[in-house]
């Protein structure tokens, strides 16, 4: 995969869970931050219910599209619902669950995009 399919997909990615209404999506570009992935997709829910509907959402879209999850976390809990597509790593929190873990602060060297409602 390249980088401008890596940074497509986490595109259609925050777009999808626009969609599905998640809120402050940010796009972290991991590229120079650490090796395991090219981008971090950070979703917030308000939610249980909207937690899965937006993992849910962008696990079928993106499996319509032939692009394939290869594993995934947190379903069942809904607190904290990891998507992993190799190059491309999707987290949906519940508000209190990413204020905890605040990926974006500890992952602060990586370049963000914010991805808006175009209202």
């Amino acid at each position: 995969m390249t980088n401008t399919e890596s940074k497509e997909k986490a595109l259609i990615v925050g777009r999808l869970a626009l969609e599905k209404k998640a809120e402050d999506i940010k796009i972290l570009d991991m590229r120079n931050v650490t090796f395991f992935c090219d981008y971090f997709v950070i979703a917030g829910a308000e939610s249980f219910k909207k937690t899965t509907a937006i993992a849910d959402h962008i696990i079928d879209s993106l499996d319509a599209l032939g692009i394939r999850l290869l594993h995934k976390e947190g379903i069942r809990d809904g607190q904290w619902v990891i998507l992993d597509y190799s190059d491309v790593i999707v987290h949906v929190f519940q508000e209190q669950a990413r204020r905890f873990y605040d990926l974006e602060r500890l992952w602060g060297d990586a370049k963000t995009i914010t991805i808006k409602d175009r209202k």
